[in-house]
C-alpha cells in the first residue's frame, strides 16, 4: 500500500488476467487465422521473441509480431485452432466495474483502429499516459493519481531495426486515422510536409502523436513509407521500446492488445526527460515526474530487481545519460522528501 497506488482487490486483478488472456487469443487468431505460415522465435540481446511467419502473394517473407516469449504466449500458440471461451465485452465490462482503470472512449476507438490496420503487429508501440495506465491494471495497482491525458501517444521504432521488431510490413496509418472520421487533421510545417500529430481543432481533447528514437537527421519528421506517417524524433526513446511487453487497453466498449515499454524502464525514461522539457512543458513535466515515482514506488517495494536491472542498463550508455537521470532521481527526492525507497535511489544514484 502506498500514497501512489493502492492495490486492485483479487477479483479485479483476476478480471484483468482473464481479459488479457482472451483479447490477446482475439487478436492472434485475426491477425493470423487467414495466412498460411508458421510461428517462429528468434532470440534479441538476450531475450527471445515470437513471430507469425508467412509468404506475401509476390513470395516474399513477412513476419507478423506476436509478442515476447513467456509460458502463457507458448500455450496460446498451440491450441490458436480452439474457440476462446467467452466474448471481450462482457469481461471488459466487469474489468472496468471491479476497478481496473479503463481508457475514455474516443481514445481507445483510436488505439483499436490501428490495431485493426496492423500497427502493432508492424511494431507500433503504445507509449505515454495511457500506457502508464495499462501498466497499473498489469502490475495490479489503480495509480492515486488520477490525472487524465488529452493525448493518444504512440511510437515505432521507424528504420532502427535493432527492437525485436518486424521493420517489412506494410500498412497505411494515415489511412487508419481518417478512417475513423473523427476530424482528426495533420498538422503540416511551413514547408507543407505533413508533421507527426493530428489534432482535432474543435476537440483539444484528440491529439494523436507519433514518436520514434533520434537519428542523425536530428529534430525533423521521418516519414516512414511502410507506415505511411511521418514519426517525430525524441532523444533517449530507444530505452523505453527495446524489450516491449504486451497488455490491454479496454473501456466499456471493448478490449485490444498493445505493445508498451516494459514499466520500470518506462519509469526511468520518464526521469531522464524530466530535465528535457522546457518551460512551456511544465505540466508534462510534473507528469513526468509523478509518473516515474509512482512506478518506482511500486517496484522498490514489489520487484526491486527489475528497477536495478533497468537502471544498469541506462548508467552505462554514456555520460548523458547517466547524469540526465541522475538529476531525475534528484528531482524525485525532492518533490518527495518524505519517501525512503527514493532516497534510496538518491543514495545509490550518488
Amino acid at each position: 500500500m502506498s500514497d501512489l497506488y493502492h492495490d486492485l482487490s483479487p477479483s479485479a486483478q483476476a478480471a484483468y488476467a482473464e481479459l488479457f488472456d482472451v483479447v490477446r487469443a482475439h487478436d492472434l487468431r485475426r491477425s493470423v487465422s487467414d495466412l498460411n505460415g508458421s510461428f517462429a522465435s528468434k532470440g534479441v540481446k538476450g531475450r527471445k521473441y515470437w513471430y507469425f511467419q508467412f509468404r506475401d502473394i509476390g513470395g516474399g517473407v513477412r513476419q507478423i509480431y506476436v509478442g515476447p516469449d513467456s509460458a502463457g504466449l507458448q500455450a496460446l500458440i498451440a491450441k490458436i485452432g480452439s474457440k476462446p471461451a467467452q466474448g471481450v465485452m462482457p469481461l471488459a465490462k466487469a474489468a472496468v466495474a471491479l476497478g481496473c482503470a479503463r481508457v475514455i472512449p474516443a481514445h481507445f476507438r483510436i488505439i483499436r483502429r490501428l490495431s485493426e490496420y496492423g500497427f502493432f503487429s508492424a511494431g507500433g508501440v503504445l507509449v505515454g499516459t495511457h500506457a502508464f495506465l495499462a501498466m497499473g491494471n498489469m502490475l495490479g495497482v489503480s495509480w492515486n493519481d488520477s490525472t487524465g491525458t488529452q493525448d493518444v501517444d504512440f511510437a515505432h521504432p521507424g528504420r532502427n531495426i535493432s527492437i525485436a521488431l518486424p521493420s517489412a510490413i506494410k500498412i497505411d496509418v494515415h489511412a487508419a486515422i481518417e478512417s475513423l472520421a473523427m476530424g482528426l487533421l495533420p498538422i503540416t510545417s511551413f514547408a507543407g510536409n505533413a508533421g507527426a500529430t493530428y489534432i482535432n481543432p474543435s476537440r483539444p481533447d484528440l491529439r494523436v502523436d507519433f514518436l520514434t528514437m533520434r537519428h542523425r537527421g536530428g529534430n525533423a519528421p521521418v516519414v516512414i513509407p511502410n507506415l505511411n506517417i511521418a514519426l517525430q524524433p525524441l532523444k533517449f526513446m530507444e530505452f523505453s521500446m527495446e524489450h516491449p511487453v504486451q497488455m490491454v487497453i479496454f473501456c466499456d466498449e471493448g478490449a485490444v492488445t498493445v505493445n508498451a515499454p516494459l514499466p520500470a524502464r518506462y519509469a526511468l525514461h520518464k526521469l531522464i526527460v524530466w530535465g528535457e522539457r522546457s518551460k512551456a512543458f511544465r505540466t508534462k513535466t510534473n507528469k513526468d515526474l509523478r509518473q516515474a515515482a509512482a512506478l518506482i514506488s511500486y517496484f522498490a517495494h514489489h520487484q526491486p530487481g527489475e528497477l536495478v536491472q533497468a537502471w544498469q542498463d541506462m548508467v552505462v550508455r554514456g555520460k548523458g545519460w547517466e547524469k540526465r537521470v541522475r538529476d531525475g532521481v534528484r528531482a524525485l527526492t525532492l518533490t518527495y522528501p518524505d519517501r525512503p525507497e527514493f532516497t534510496s535511489l538518491a543514495t545509490e544514484a550518488g
